[in-house]
């Protein structure tokens, strides 16, 4: 319950029974946060538990946190609104339609840390700290430019290969976003399947028993371009939110993995 509002952020149907029991006093926990933030509280509790909400009713939502939390990113969102990201970036998009959003020059994800939504002011800023400061790590840098250490990392190959510290696109200074080395070559269609194949290549993978378990595990799990199209028309139309949520759960867990394993290549290379 929001104290100083005493509205109900999750329980709604137990306090009705309490009523009709006739129950003079219930126990009850407190939340002292702002009204945006007890309806964040509300929404997530509701998605988690008792009578799923709607897809309509998830979306009103995430329109309410965009407006409360302008600086949140898209999956934070998504999080917490029960959506897909990119049904949220959309929502914002139509949402920024005449409106001025330009304030917003960074956005706190789900783990927390603030990222620049312009990846090149970063790269900037990382590339004059470099040259001052050439003995810095990786991770002191990222923490003062406000970029990622493997985002320092290629600003600093580049610098020493006498490039621009933003990659470019088409010929032109790619402002809107950074590209990792690799990244854009893998978008322009290499793909998931270019991927698995290096990786079945690999002697330390093919070769080796604990290699083999891994490449097993990976390909079991591994969704193929459009495969999840074919997966769609079969789900029964009463199981679509819970294996939405299965889903989601499973890509939450792989984007874990991710983190992780970009966590110790950083740690190995700084």
């Amino acid at each position: 319950m929001h104290r100083p509002t005493m509205r109900v952020i999750d329980g709604t149907h137990r306090l009705g029974a309490a009523l009709l029991r006739g129950d003079e006093m219930i126990e009850a926990l407190l939340f002292d946060g702002s009204e945006q933030e007890a309806f964040v509280l509300a929404v997530q509790a509701n998605i988690a538990h008792g009578l799923p909400l709607s897809l309509a009713d998830r979306t009103r939502a995430a329109e309410r946190i965009i407006g409360s939390h302008p600086n949140w990113s898209d999956r934070a969102i998504a999080a917490v609104a029960g959506l897909g990201a990119r049904t949220v970036g959309n929502v914002r998009r139509r949402m920024d339609l005449g409106t001025d959003a330009s304030d917003i020059r960074a956005r706190t994800g789900r783990d927390g840390r603030v990222r620049p939504l312009n990846n090149a002011e970063g790269r900037l800023r990382a590339a004059a700290l470099i040259k001052e400061r050439p003995g810095a790590s990786l991770r002191e840098i990222g923490r003062e430019a406000h970029v990622s250490p493997s985002t320092v990392r290629d600003v600093r190959r580049r610098i020493q290969r006498g490039e621009d510290p933003v990659p470019q696109v088409g010929g032109r200074r790619n402002d809107a976003k950074a590209v990792e080395p690799g990244v854009e070559q893998l978008a322009q269609g290499a793909g998931l399947a270019w991927m698995l194949q290096g990786l079945k290549k690999d002697p330390t993978l093919r070769l080796t028993d604990s290699g083999r378990n891994l490449l097993r595990w990976i390909y079991t799990r591994a969704i193929r371009s459009n495969e999840r199209l074919h997966v769609a028309e079969q789900v029964p139309p009463h199981c679509t939110y819970i294996i939405a949520n299965v889903a989601r759960a499973c890509a939450d867990e792989w984007t874990q993995l991710a983190d992780e394993l970009e966590q110790r290549s950083i740690s190995d290379t700084a």
